[in-house]
Formats: C-alpha cells, sequence, structure tokens
C-alpha cells in the first residue's frame, strides 16, 4: 500500500484518541454535530476541511494551517476552541444518507483504500451520544 493523501470537505473530532470523520455536503450539519461531540467530550481536529494521510494501514487525519482551532455555529459565527494536532481515523459519520432503519445493517465507508465502520445521519437528539457508545465498542486497534 502506497502513502497518499486527500483533503476532503469534511470536519473531524477525536473522542479519547478515536477518529470521527463527519462528511457530507454542506449544511448537512457536519460542524454541528462536531460542536455536540466536543460537548460530549471530543476534541477539535477540524472543521470544514480535513487532510488525510493513508499510511501503513492506517489513515490519519491533519487540519489545513489556515483553519487550525475554528469552528463554524451556524448563526454564532467563528469560534475559537483547543484543538489536537492529529488523529487515526476509526469511524466515519456520513452525513449525506439519513439513517431510516430501527436496527440499521453495518454500513462501510472507504477512504484512501481503507474501509472504515460508517453510521448515517439520524435526526434525533441522541445521536451524538450514541456515536460516543460506539467508539466505545469499537476494539482497541482502532486507536
Amino acid at each position: 500500500m502506497c502513502d497518499e493523501t486527500l483533503t476532503l470537505h469534511a470536519s473531524c473530532v477525536a473522542w479519547q484518541g478515536k477518529g470521527i470523520l463527519i462528511i457530507g455536503p454542506s449544511g448537512s450539519g457536519k460542524s454541528a454535530l462536531a460542536l455536540h461531540l466536543i460537548a460530549n467530550g471530543a476534541e477539535l481536529l477540524a472543521d470544514d476541511r480535513t487532510v488525510l494521510a493513508a499510511r501503513g494501514g492506517d489513515v490519519s487525519a491533519t487540519c489545513p494551517p489556515n483553519i487550525v482551532g475554528l469552528i463554524e455555529a451556524r448563526n454564532v459565527g467563528i469560534l475559537t476552541l483547543p484543538n489536537i494536532d492529529s488523529c487515526r481515523i476509526a469511524l466515519v459519520v456520513d452525513m449525506s444518507q439519513n439513517e431510516v432503519a430501527r436496527l440499521p445493517e453495518k454500513h462501510i465507508h472507504t477512504v484512501l483504500d481503507i474501509a472504515f465502520p460508517c453510521l448515517h445521519k439520524v435526526d434525533a437528539s441522541y445521536f451524538p451520544t450514541a456515536i460516543i457508545a460506539y467508539l466505545r465498542g469499537l476494539p482497541d486497534e482502532t486507536q
């Protein structure tokens, strides 16, 4: 596997070292979900754009230098928050897909030829908490 990099229109936070890559079109709620996750103990890595690098079977995420520590809160403004420098991706949340199944099949999203578990958007107030509970259940090798 060769080393590759990619910059995505995506937000990224980490919870206890496990990176959550939040993808989807503009206005789909990526930043809002990131803010909810941060309120639940996650740390900001990047908002709006995330740089990904594949190395040795892992994908690491970093933030472009010009937006480090910044996150948009729609109708509030650009906020400055503490941030982390990098993390390994453990989970993808696809905000372009609405989950409708009560007990959905497992979804996979591939980034730089590496498959990750993927959750689709859930329009419920418990979704950020459910993401953290999901991460707690992932095996330690995803850290």
